[in-house]
């Protein structure tokens, strides 16, 4: 079982502004579900899978978040992320704690509270067993809208993946979407983030233009597809955290 072997570390983004939750003075991270910041679901997600190292990415009221992050026990290394340039600049800011590190990574997202043990348990054991340099968790979204779509090839694997801004009118029919969860192998991480450049309509370094560059190197990408494609809803907005906070609710009442 994943949970067995220590040699898988954890990354998480929790650098973004969130401006769509209109106020400056409050880290995303910080906003409750249930009876805890968002970053806390997280973080406790990644020590029931006994990760180790656990590195988060802070960046805006880092401050704030680093005072919550010391209120934990365990393993957890702060890396800053200033200016915020996008997810693949984001990861390359663990590259300094984890240069050494010959392992699995799992990348994870602070604003990201609903995921369960099992899902990332699940995705590790794929990710194992088919050999692959990354593993994508998906979802199958009604309505995909602003999520990066998974484009695959004919025989199901992965092709690429867009974000929306920068999809086709084809590629926006896509319903299977990014959850931005993944794991990777550490060392072909960073090597790849060595070639990304920030090619896009927001000048920004996307971690997943290292689909393409793998998918060029000729290295095989895994995907899951989440059962409950609730469990990897990310908030953006205070009515998406209404939401997710009525699914909490849900699950645990």
């Amino acid at each position: 079982m994943a949970q067995q072997n220590n040699n898988f570390a954890a990354v998480i983004m929790a650098a973004g502004h969130g401006k769509r939750m209109k106020n400056p003075d409050k880290a995303k991270v910080l906003y409750e579900v249930g009876d805890k910041p968002m970053i806390g679901h997280v973080l406790d997600l990644a020590n029931a899978c006994y990760a180790s190292p656990i590195v988060v990415i802070i960046g805006h009221q880092r401050e704030s978040v680093r005072e919550y992050l010391d209120t934990f026990d365990g393993n957890i290394i702060t890396c800053v992320q200033d200016p915020q340039l996008g997810t693949g600049h984001a990861v390359m800011q663990a590259q300094s704690v984890l240069e050494q590190y010959d392992g699995d990574v799992i990348v994870l997202s602070g604003d990201v509270p609903l995921l369960q043990k099992s899902t990332i348990d699940n995705i590790l054991n794929v990710h194992r067993q088919t050999g692959a340099f990354v593993t994508v968790l998906t979802a199958e979204l009604p309505d995909p809208t602003g999520y990066g779509r998974v484009v695959r090839r004919e025989d199901g694997s992965v092709e690429k993946i867009v974000e929306h801004r920068d999809a086709t009118p084809e590629e926006r029919k896509i319903h299977e979407i990014n959850s931005g969860i993944y794991v990777f192998k550490s060392k072909d991480l960073f090597n790849a983030l060595r070639k990304v450049k920030p090619d896009n309509a927001q000048g920004e370094y996307y971690l997943t233009d290292v689909f393409a560059i793998f998918r060029r190197e000729g290295k095989r990408i895994s995907a899951v597809v989440a059962d409950d494609h609730e469990e990897i809803n990310g908030v953006n907005t205070i009515e998406q955290l209404e939401k997710v906070n009525m699914r909490y609710f849900a699950r645990t009442s």
